[in-house]
């Protein structure tokens, strides 16, 4: 399946559509190289590894949170990043970042990282302590993968099953605001089986914007050199609105919305014989 590239300021049409139907749109060039080797630099020391010696890699994976440096918050806040949120998220509708949040630096190893299954990310915790996602996505509009090193195929790049998130609504919208835990959705994803599969590769600066429901998967790393990603989620700053009075729905809800067949109306587009 061929990704389409990103190299101005605003989405087109077609990178659009590609993300309500596919559930996400790649980005080639968002942030500088020079960013991502400064903060590839604070990384490595937070390792405790040594990039010249791969003795000294022993893990398959290191996780890395809470990077709020000046490398890392330039990044995330690059204008042709602020445009796409707008234009997949709604203006107003997100809360800007000053971090990216975890990176899960993973490490040629022969050992499996154990952490390699498909899931869509939880974004709010119940009151039994669970992680979870509900049908409005709850506290995320959007994953985000930022490539801080070159990530080819055999780099452990992220597996995602193209189209998954259209799944992922019907799953969800029986469990009402209260959603399924990370676990309990984990155990239904038999459903996106079939996806294609895409690897989220590329160059150092390369940013993937993704649906909340996206299932995706991590994979082990059969490369040379250690791949640096961060995965931090988009905050809303007001809930997802499927039923909106004036129809200024984001993609984001549009896809929902499509997982949903609702129509604009907001009736479903056809009887689902599973719940008369």
């Amino acid at each position: 399946m061929n990704i389409h590239h990103q190299t101005i300021s605003a989405l087109s049409k077609e990178q659009i559509q590609q993300f309500i139907t596919d559930g996400f749109i790649r980005l080639d060039n968002a942030f500088p190289r020079a960013l991502a080797d400064e903060g590839r630099e604070i990384l490595w020391r937070e390792t405790g590894c040594d990039p010249h010696d791969p003795a000294t890699w022993t893990q398959p994976v290191i996780r890395l949170g809470g990077y709020a440096q000046e490398p890392f918050r330039q990044a995330v806040n690059m204008p042709v990043l602020h445009a796409a949120f707008d234009q997949l998220v709604g203006a107003g509708r997100w809360e800007p970042r000053a971090s990216l949040g975890t990176f899960p630096i993973r490490f040629p190893h022969p050992d499996d990282p154990g952490d390699t299954g498909w899931h869509a990310e939880a974004s709010f915790a119940g009151e039994d302590g669970s992680w979870r996602l509900n049908w409005q996505s709850k506290g995320r509009a959007l994953l985000m993968l930022f490539l801080f090193s070159d990530v080819g195929e055999d780099d452990a790049p992220t597996r995602i099953r193209v189209g998954s998130h259209l799944d992922v609504p019907h799953l969800l919208e029986p469990a009402g605001e209260e959603g399924l835990s990370y676990l309990e959705l984990g155990q239904k994803l038999d459903v996106t089986a079939n996806r294609p599969v895409v690897l989220a590769t590329g160059e150092v600066g390369t940013v993937y914007l993704c649906h909340p429901f996206l299932i995706h998967a991590a994979q082990m790393h059969h490369g040379k050199n250690p791949r640096f990603m961060a995965q931090p989620p988009l905050y809303p700053a007001e809930p997802v609105q499927l039923h909106r009075a004036d129809s200024s729905y984001s993609p984001v809800e549009i896809a929902i919305r499509l997982g949903l067949e609702l129509s604009p109306s907001g009736i479903r587009d056809r009887a689902d014989p599973a719940r008369s």
